[in-house]
């Protein structure tokens, strides 16, 4: 699975990261790694500590908003994910950049980096940001008996999401990983989202 997407996205390799992110208006990046063995890879996936402001407890990829001291968006990725859950960028092999995409209910664009860690590797979660890491098997998504769907507001607007143990996988976290997999490896995988016009309802309450 690795080499599949390693060639599917060879062609937004560094050289042109920056100037890609340039024809965006993204403000914030993430990181999605994958580690363990190459023919089933594993996604590092956080979950947010619960007293956060903003989602506060959800799965999340490392990552966060850009800062003045990045160079771009490539380098948001990499500090987030050094600050996040301490694996610095000497151990991430860069293998391409995803299209930008937002969170549910918000304008804001993220851009998503894929990259790939080899063991051994060590990770220190900072507690202030960081309530758990784990490694989610990225095949089970390839399973669509696994989705269900559950209702976010009394308007019944529903979302797709994946149970992994305690952890619950949804929002953009989950559609990152669901989008690339349709792209890499032509999963088609149709999941029912909420139109723009009911989350824009929803956001209005």
């Amino acid at each position: 699975m690795l080499a599949t997407i390693s060639q599917r996205l060879k062609h937004y390799m560094p050289s042109v990261v920056e100037s890609e992110v340039e024809k965006t208006s993204a403000k914030a990046a993430v990181m999605l790694l994958l580690q363990g063995d190459p023919l089933d890879p594993h996604v590092i996936l956080t979950q947010r500590a619960k007293h956060l402001n903003h989602h506060a407890g959800e799965v999340a990829f490392p990552g966060g908003m850009k800062e003045p001291c990045d160079q771009n968006l490539l380098a948001t990725a990499l500090r987030e994910t050094e600050e996040e859950i301490g694996l610095t960028s000497d151990k991430i092999e860069l293998l391409g950049m995803l299209p930008c995409d937002s969170p549910r209910l918000s304008m804001l664009r993220v851009a998503p980096f894929m990259g790939w860690v080899a063991s051994p590797y060590r990770l220190q979660p900072e507690p202030s940001e960081i309530a758990a890491v784990f490694n989610f098997p990225l095949k089970l998504l390839l399973d669509t008996g696994g989705y269900k769907y559950f209702e976010l507001s009394e308007r019944k607007i529903q979302l797709p999401y994946v149970m992994y143990g305690e952890y619950k996988i949804w929002g953009f976290t989950l559609k990152v990983m669901v989008d690339m997999l349709n792209f890499v490896l032509d999963a088609q995988i149709n999941l029912r989202y909420s139109t723009q016009q009911q989350l824009q309802q929803l956001t209005a309450e």
